[in-house]
Formats: structure tokens, sequence, C-alpha cells
């Protein structure tokens, strides 16, 4: 008997190779396309982008001979992710609609779909890699990076459960870019020179702002400009009685006033804002560009600073609770007062940079060897050890 696979075709050129390659390997193989969103409102211009993927996705099929069917999970998508995100930037955080989608969407209500239609396995066309290994007589599986530096999604996948890996698999994970596409093009796949797609998971290429401003609703407030000798930044370190007191003093985010900066200008909503972005201030006259270094969405004010270097982007330690720590590897989870060193990384294609996890009985501190640029609420912190991703936590 064929394992059967569904594969989530989603009209791009690495879904479409993951297809291609599994059928080589002898599974039998199914597309499902997922509709997860039909609000053309919020797409740029006139174009209607699940409807040009659902078609090339069908055509891929039709080229390899395999049955393909599209799922609408719009009503899911909409609950478990744009909900999700619009509470999310309400409360001034900002949160990671890939690794959500991943976790919510494609690996729990698509896979479940898959598993009723019989399959074996979920695949989709994600540049990371999967293997399993044999520990106390038990199968754990292990998250890799993808062979390609360049385009490594595990980021994306540090959510994953061990039964969800159970069920996945990640076909192009072995290949670089430029071999996908060779692939691609030698099969006469009409998606071998197709562009990435950018926006939204699923989504399609949505503005960000218009599609908030759907729900979240404008509110004028002010843009204060912190001078770099604001005294929080210049304080002399106390003497702490031990780690944990560091820990909590080295995490702890800095509360802005007004009377603290100048006002440069104006901004339709500081929920619309994230800590480290530049563009959409509308700022001019600063002598370098001015940077947010953090959003008050009770008051709606918005703290900037001038130049990438200024000391309210920087810190090196972050804190996950408890609510919100993920073991991909819970054979690995540690028990309070345990560290681990490891590579983390708090956004995707950032460098692995060197941490010390320190778990504590309230959740875990991720310290870095060295400072980070704009820690930003909301979004995922994943640790590796080697190229294996882990764990992860939503920042606090």
């Amino acid at each position: 008997m064929k394992k059967r696979v569904i594969v989530g075709l989603s009209g791009g050129v690495d879904s479409s190779v993951a297809a291609y390659l599994l059928k080589e390997q002898g599974y039998e193989v199914i597309g499902l396309f997922m509709k997860n969103w039909h609000d053309d409102s919020v797409t740029i211009s006139d174009e209607c982008p699940w409807l040009d993927d659902s078609n090339d996705a069908m055509l891929v099929a039709d080229k390899l001979g395999i049955p393909f069917q599209t799922v609408d999970l719009s009503e899911q998508y909409k609950e478990r992710i744009v909900d999700y995100m619009f509470d999310e930037y309400e409360k001034g955080r900002t949160p990671n609609p890939d690794v959500l989608c991943n976790r919510e969407i494609k690996f729990d209500v698509f896979m479940k779909i898959a598993l009723d239609l019989g399959a074996d396995y979920v695949a989709t066309g994600h540049y990371c890699r999967k293997t399993t290994i044999t520990k106390n007589g038990e199968e754990v599986h292990q998250l890799l990076a993808g062979k390609d530096p360049n385009k490594d999604q595990s980021y994306f996948l540090c959510q994953l459960s061990q039964e969800q890996l159970a069920k996945a698999l990640f076909p192009v994970g072995e290949l670089l870019k430029p071999e996908v596409r060779d692939i691609a093009k030698a099969q006469d796949l009409i998606t071998a020179d197709k562009k990435d797609s950018q926006g939204l998971c699923f989504i399609g290429k949505v503005r960000l702002p218009d599609f908030l401003q759907q729900q979240l609703k404008p509110k004028e407030g002010v843009i204060v400009e912190i001078p770099r000798d604001n005294p929080f930044y210049n304080e002399t370190l106390p003497s702490f009685n031990n780690k944990l007191e560091e820990l909590k003093y080295r995490s702890r985010k800095p509360s802005y006033s007004i009377t603290e900066g100048v006002v440069k200008g104006k901004h339709q909503g500081a929920h619309y804002f994230t800590k480290g972005q530049r563009k959409g201030l509308a700022v001019g006259g600063t002598a370098e560009p001015l940077f947010v270094i953090d959003t008050d969405v009770k008051e709606n004010v918005i703290y900037t600073g001038q130049g990438s270097t200024h000391p309210g982007l920087y810190k090196n330690v972050l804190f996950v609770s408890n609510e919100e720590l993920h073991w991909v590897r819970e054979d690995l989870a540690l028990d309070t007062d345990q560290t681990m060193k490891v590579l983390a990384r708090i956004r995707y294609r950032q460098v692995l940079q060197k941490a010390i996890l320190h778990k504590v009985e309230s959740g875990m501190y991720v310290e870095f060897e060295n400072q980070q640029s704009a820690i930003t609420e909301g979004q995922f912190v994943a640790w590796y050890l080697d190229e294996e991703l882990v764990g992860s936590g939503v920042i606090s």
C-alpha cells in the first residue's frame, strides 16, 4: 500500500516541487489548496491573489497528474488568526501571523481535514527538515533548519508539537532555492518563475495598516521623541542579591511619559505601530530618522528615538510566561532553576545569537550574550541547539 500524502498546494513554486518530489518518491499524492481569505477589499489594487494562486495550484496538480481540490478555511482563519491579530494589536503587542498560521491552520485545521481524507502525512513547501530519533525507546521528532541558509523557515514552525511533526513532511528542506526552481523548470511547472509571495500568510498582498484600520478605528495621538540622555538609559546598575533579580531588572520595560521628550508630530493610532518601526511616521527635520522605541496604546502615544543605535531600542534579556512557553522537544524542557545554553532568534532571518535560558517559577528568561534591537512583545523567540529548533515562546 502506498502511503498517502496531502500537500498544501499554495500556488507557489516550493509546494509545487514538494508535490513533484513526493510523487517521485512513490507516495500517493493529493493536492489541496487552502482558501483562507475572501475579503478582496483589503488586497492591494485589483489583484485577486487567492484566485490566481488556486488556479496555478490546479494547473500544477493537473501537470503532475494528481487529484486536486480547494478547501475553504476562511472561517477558522478569521477566528484563529485575524481576530487574534486585531486583539494583540489592540493590546499594543505585535503578533506574528505566519507562526500562528502554521500552528493553527496548516498543521491543525488543515491537518485534520487531511487525516479525515485518509492521509498518512501532510506536506508543505517549507524550507526546513525533520528527522526522527529514538530516545528511551520512544520516537522523538526533530525540527531542523533548512539546508538553504537564505531560506531557512524553521522559525515559522517554532510552535509545532511532536504530534504535528509526526505527521509532517518537508520535501524541499534538503534543497537550495535555485535547485527548487531548476526542478520546476525541468518539469515545466507553471510556478517555476513565480515570485515568492509576500504579505500575510495566505491572504496575499495585504497592506497591514489598511487591514488593521478596518477593525481598529483611527485615533489621533502624538509622536514623542525621547533623547538619548534619558536618565533611564544611564542608571547605575544596582547590586543584585541573585541572578533572578538581575534578569528581572534587565528585562524590564521603560515607562516613558510625554514630559520626558519633545512632541514631533501626530499619528492615527498607536496600535498601528510596532517597536523598531521607521517607516510610516512621516516626521522630518531630524538629523537621523526616528525609530519607534515604544507604543502606549492606553494613552495613544508613540515614543521614538533618533537613529538605529538609540539606547531605547536595545536590551539583552526578555521574558516568556509559562502560558506562552512551548517546547518542540518536550523531553528537553527545563525545570525551575535549570539553565541551558542555546542559539536564539527573535525574528525570522535574524542570524542566530548566543543566549542562555533561565527557567524560573513563572516562566523563562532568555539572556542574550549581546544587546538585541527591538525586542517586541507579542513576537516569538525561538531557540536552537546547533541546527535543531527545540522550543519557542511569545515575548512578554
